[in-house]
């Protein structure tokens, strides 16, 4: 038996599955110790973010996001022991201090104020500076002076009500880095299609994408986590949009999604101008989009680069002719931080350009002082991007552009959205659909190993079998984790079908090994022959799944991927091994 068991691991097929298994292990990434609560989402400007926590990315897996392990000292070990802290603190006064140690840093944070501004009917005078620009006749040219101006105003007050929320979102600590959907994890899911009714066939496809762009910068505005907005498409060919948002209700994302919006730039909160008539034209191709060649991309200070970005906009005359009558009080700023009098050109004016969306800021861009009082219909918009590298802070500048210029263009859908079909799943609800997969999962395949055992009464039968089966779901999770792929209850149910699929498949092999028959085969030529069985219907199964792709605007996807690919990983790699190990363990009985 020892030679056997020698021989099986010396096997080219089984060390192959080995190694593959040592891959998906790491993939997956396991972790028994999985105390605290990880970070989903750290909302913007909010107390802990001004300490340095910030947001995952969606695409960053499970395992690698930060994990609150303390607060103050104490431990953190599950979900209730932190909403038990967070309560205490919820009776803290402003400005006072509280530790928060993660797997990766401690960070101090201060306590913000929640302040309340009051204006009274009292009115007081002011003395403020402005800046204007006057003529010197001696040198024939504009300058700029400051003046001291009293005005009259209200007065106004301030009280401090309490302390603002820490702004953390949290769950569990994950187990592995496999991702579960929103069947598992909680959350809502909506189907859209938009009403092209009123657009050009040839214009549809454009009109489509600019949809996902802007619900892209509509959603991540909002500051959600984990988003997913996608493009699927039926087996009649009608595109839909699939939005996927863990942890929200069903009537928050409709109302959010379903409206059109509202875009408004806005200087000292009047309108300059807003999405649909105002904006003519936003330039993209080369010669009037990009990094701007006047700037490029520079080296800073902390070893980090920067390159500034341009693209040019045309506004309509009634836009122009508003933002020379707003600008036209607004002074400019001739002075940089350190006191140094900028250029001409490098002059802008105090009051921002701001971007709303919805009423809530997205941008804010600083306005040159050329255009002081100025009736312009065409203007140009500049910003930066930041990287590590130049190349990196290139990619991140293109894409701050991309995404300024899909908010100027589609500030407002450009088309209404349908509602086809809303699910929400609670995340207790989820968390008891895996608790029951996973038993369903454990009872099918202690079944499978009594049923092989009373067929074979071999036990040299049913281990194999049984590590085949296990070797073949772990692959195929490690392949989830690796490639960043949510598991959902249709993936658990495309599980269940692989394990089916991959028991038949080693009942042939094992069938056609011990078969006596008239010809002479050899053990080669019988699971040559078995293989080619096997073979056949692994494709027959795995194309049985590819109009599933398609079907159900898409939401069948994630149990045809999931059959596809476990049927693939079983007949290329784990099935073969279990073929030489039968070989080995049953040749001379």
């Amino acid at each position: 038996m020892q030679d056997k068991i020698k021989k099986i691991f010396t096997n080219f097929r089984v060390i192959l599955l080995l190694f593959l298994l040592l891959l998906a292990i790491v993939a997956i990434n396991p972790n028994f110790n999985n105390s605290g609560v990880s970070i989903t989402n750290i909302i913007q400007n909010s107390s802990v973010n001004i300490a340095g926590l910030t947001s995952p990315s969606p695409s960053t897996p499970p395992r690698n996001r930060e994990v609150i392990k303390s607060i103050n000292g104490e431990q953190i070990d599950n979900l209730d022991k932190y909403y038990e802290i967070i309560e205490e603190i919820s009776d803290y006064e402003a400005y006072d201090t509280v530790d928060i140690t993660t797997n990766k840093n401690t960070y101090s944070i201060v306590l913000q104020p929640e302040i309340v501004t009051r204006i009274t009917a009292d009115l007081e005078n002011v003395t403020v500076n402005t800046t204007e620009e006057v003529y010197n006749e001696a040198s024939s040219t504009y300058e700029n002076i400051t003046v001291e101006r009293v005005v009259e105003q209200n007065i106004t007050t301030q009280e401090v009500v309490g302390i603002k929320p820490l702004g953390i979102e949290v769950k569990e600590a994950p187990f592995s880095n496999i991702k579960k959907g929103l069947d598992l994890e909680g959350g809502t899911r909506v189907i859209l299609k938009p009403d092209m009714s009123k657009v050009a066939p040839e214009d549809r496809d454009d009109i489509f994408e600019t949809v996902i762009l802007s619900l892209k910068q509509r959603l991540n505005v909002y500051g959600l986590s984990d988003i997913k907005v996608t493009e699927t498409v039926d087996l009649t060919g009608d595109k839909f949009i699939l939005v996927e948002i863990p942890g929200v209700n069903q009537e928050e994302v409709k109302d959010l999604i379903s409206q059109q919006g509202k875009f408004e730039a806005t200087i000292n909160d009047k309108v300059v101008f807003s999405g649909g008539g105002d904006i003519k034209t936003v330039f993209r191709s080369a010669d009037r989009a990009g990094i701007d060649p006047r700037f490029g991309c520079q080296a800073v200070q902390d070893g980090t680069h920067v390159c500034r970005f341009y693209f040019g906009v045309v506004l309509s005359n009634e836009a122009a002719d508003r933002m020379a009558d707003i600008t036209k009080d607004v002074g400019v700023v001739t002075v940089d931080e350190a006191g140094n009098v900028l250029p001409k050109d490098d002059q802008y004016l105090e009051s921002q350009l701001k971007f709303l969306l919805d009423d809530i800021e997205t941008n804010s861009l600083n306005v040159a002082s050329d255009l002081k009082g100025r009736s312009v219909t065409e203007i140009q918009i500049s910003g930066s991007g930041k990287g590590q590298t130049e190349q990196e802070a290139v990619v991140n500048a293109l894409k701050e552009m991309k995404g300024m210029q899909t908010v100027l263009v589609t500030g407002s859908l450009p088309v209404s959205l349908n509602i086809i079909k809303a699910d929400s799943i609670s995340p207790s609800l989820g968390k008891e659909f895996l608790d029951n997969a996973i038993m369903i999962g454990f009872i099918s395949i202690i079944a499978v190993a009594i049923i092989i055992f009373l067929r074979y009464k071999k036990i040299a039968v049913v281990i194999p079998i049984i590590a085949t089966v296990l070797s073949e779901i772990i692959l195929l999770l490690g392949f989830a984790s690796a490639a960043n792929w949510n598991l959902d209850l249709s993936s658990i149910a495309a599980i269940i079908i692989v394990i089916g699929t991959g028991v038949d498949h080693l009942i042939i092999l094992t069938d056609e090994a011990l078969k006596r028959t008239k010809e002479s085969l050899s053990w080669i030529q019988k699971v040559k022959r078995a293989f080619g069985i096997i073979m056949v219907a692994g494709l027959t199964t795995a194309g049985a799944m590819v109009p599933l792709l398609f079907a159900g605007a898409g939401l069948l996807k994630g149990f045809a991927l999931t059959t596809i690919v476990g049927v693939t990983i079983g007949v290329l790699i784990a099935r073969p091994a279990y073929g030489s190990m039968i070989q080995i363990l049953l040749k001379n009985d």
